[in-house]
């Protein structure tokens, strides 16, 4: 439990519907149920969300929010293409918390693909040598969870038209 005083990252990563997310909020659910705050944001939204933020001038002002949150839980990183703005965004979001609040990354794509996803070499290379400092690493394997889930038959009516 030490992992959020520490600062540490936490990296999950599998395939879709192993349970990636559901991990993620969980450890977020433990941390605050110890007093910590946290804030979960979805990558592929991250984009608009930044720009939305630099257009009315909140930015700078979300970004020390940010940086004093304990847990900040980014799901779903390298589900679709980032720009270049993000990218440097991204980095000043992880530089501001590397070493004193816990991140929690979750992602299809195994770490040794992150570098190739960010897309710029020096970007990436201080992106990840902030997040693999200290860090717990799950590798989450198997079929999806969401096809487990049990169906709920579905009651048949007879009506009568009349």
């Amino acid at each position: 439990g030490d992992w959020v005083s520490a600062g540490h990252s936490v990296l999950v990563t599998g395939p879709t519907g192993a349970g990636k997310s559901w991990l993620a909020c969980a450890l977020a659910q433990y941390a605050c149920r110890r007093g910590y705050s946290a804030i979960y944001q979805r990558v592929p939204r991250l984009q608009e969300e930044l720009r939305i933020r630099h257009g009315s001038g909140a930015f700078g002002k979300w970004l020390l929010q940010l940086a004093k949150t304990d847990v900040l839980v980014l799901d779903d990183w390298g589900m679709g293409a980032i720009d270049s703005m993000t990218r440097s965004d991204l980095l000043e979001i992880i530089d501001d918390r590397a070493g004193n609040k816990a991140t929690i990354i979750t992602s299809q794509l195994p770490v040794e693909h992150w570098h190739a996803w960010i897309g710029d070499a020096t970007i990436a290379d201080a992106i990840l040598d902030r997040v693999m400092q200290r860090n717990h690493r799950f590798t989450l394997t198997g079929d999806s969870l969401r096809a487990q889930r049990p169906k709920t038959a579905k009651k048949e009516r007879n009506i009568d038209p009349s």
